[in-house]
């Protein structure tokens, strides 16, 4: 933790996992992962005993009401490998955007896999149980820096993401990202939110060098996960910034140690974990009120949100954005308001019917890596808080998803009041 972040964070102490792990942020290149700890700083192990945030999220309680059935869930990332024990029967047809050699079932690095089945897995032969178990995955594979194929097609994510916008998927989970903005993606995106999907991409892991501001998680049709820890804090190597729009347990999480699916490994998943654990939620939101649009399943995860005792209604955290996901609260407790249903809780503008042209929409500055920099009231792409959330709720629900720490109790764990984190208006950016 660096002094900085000592300044804005407390314990909450409701939790006692301590975290014995550590890894170096891996974060370079055209198209980044997003795990924080790879193989050497890992730990062989078992992947169920490991995924502490399924207790911490009440998932057993969950899923008495839904497991994410009817649901479909577009994974942009290395691949899926459809054979792995818990993904048998769990992973649809889906498109390989390199056009290389190979299908969107050739996982290279094992990390899309570890993504899928942390969203949709069924925990059979003793693989990870995913959050949203009932949900199928839409695999769309894309090249990272650590792709080994030749020819590949230089515009595949962008291919990737028009391909999911265009696929039964309602939801996009997209554990990958860069500090490049893109013109032709930025535009895929729009398409993506034009076409009413719901779209999840991390932040990034770079919090101590350098927290420049990553994309697709950058634009404002994005929704931004950081990443917290079993002690419900926000992970130190989380970056921070106006762009943070929600969080989710990324530290401490088993994957797959590699490409080769005989073990699995523990250590700091990052953002790329807290992504498709976001991505999750959503679907479990969206299961059980399948009725609702990609706004209104949003709305309902924002105002749902974990948060702490004096957390200002109406405030917006730069670290863990509207707070930390809480599935539970919002399907099994009611609380959040799915509000209008074509009216973006990111951007707070009515969102484009799926039949529009593709015309330019309010997007992040590439050119401003400042996540402080004041916004223009008015101005477009700036983003209002609006929402309704009554901060005696996160207080009445302390006793439920907050038994393990992972929602903010008593104290807020990320004490960003006293520093001037908070801002009513989100500091979104015109491109």
């Amino acid at each position: 933790m660096t002094a900085g972040m000592s300044q804005v964070r407390k314990r909450s102490g409701l939790y006692a996992w301590r975290r014995g792990l550590g890894g170096a942020v891996v974060m370079v290149g055209a198209l980044a992962i997003g795990t924080v700890g790879a193989a050497p700083v890992a730990v062989a192990a078992e992947g169920q005993p490991n995924q502490w945030y399924l207790d911490a999220m009440r998932a057993e309680e969950i899923w008495k009401s839904t497991t994410g059935e009817g649901i479909k869930v577009a994974v942009i990332d290395t691949g899926v490998n459809s054979s792995t024990p818990s993904l048998k029967g769990q992973v649809l047809k889906g498109v390989d955007a390199t056009e290389s050699d190979g299908e969107a079932t050739d996982d290279y690095t094992g990390h899309g896999t570890s993504m899928a089945e942390l969203i949709a897995g069924t925990g059979e032969g003793g693989g990870l149980r995913g959050l949203a178990p009932g949900a199928k995955i839409i695999p769309m594979r894309v090249a990272t820096e650590d792709f080994q194929g030749s020819g590949v097609n230089e515009w595949d994510e962008t291919n990737a993401i028009r391909a999911a916008a265009d696929s039964d998927a309602q939801i996009i989970s997209m554990s990958l990202g860069n500090q490049f903005l893109s013109a032709k993606q930025k535009e895929a995106v729009q398409y993506a939110q034009k076409k009413g999907k719901l779209f999840f991409a991390p932040v990034g892991n770079s919090a101590k060098k350098g927290n420049k501001p990553e994309y697709p998680a950058n634009y404002p049709e994005v929704v931004g996960v950081a990443a917290s820890d079993p002690d419900g804090e926000v992970a130190d190597y989380s970056q921070h910034g106006d762009f943070v729009d929600i969080a989710a347990p990324g530290s401490e999480t088993p994957f797959w140690c590699d490409e080769t699916f005989t073990k699995y490994c523990v250590g700091d998943g990052g953002t790329s974990t807290a992504t498709a654990l976001a991505s999750a939620s959503a679907a479990l939101i969206w299961s059980a009120n399948p009725d609702w649009t990609a706004n209104q399943v949003l709305r309902v995860m924002f105002e749902s949100a974990g948060r702490g005792d004096d957390w200002k209604p109406g405030t917006v955290s730069n670290y863990l954005g509207h707070g930390l996901v809480r599935p539970n609260a919002a399907i099994n407790r009611g609380i959040g308001k799915p509000g209008d249903p074509d009216v973006s809780p990111l951007t707070n503008e009515r969102t484009t019917a799926e039949d529009s042209s593709d015309a330019d929409a309010p997007s992040k500055d590439s050119s401003d890596d400042s996540a402080s920099s004041p916004p223009k009231p008015g101005a477009d792409g700036a983003k209002d808080t609006d929402t309704d959330t009554d901060t005696a709720n996160a207080a009445e629900d302390s006793g439920d998803d907050s038994q393990l720490g992972l929602i903010l109790g008593g104290a807020a764990v990320v004490a960003v009041l006293a520093g001037g984190t908070f801002a009513v208006v989100r500091k979104r950016r015109t491109a």
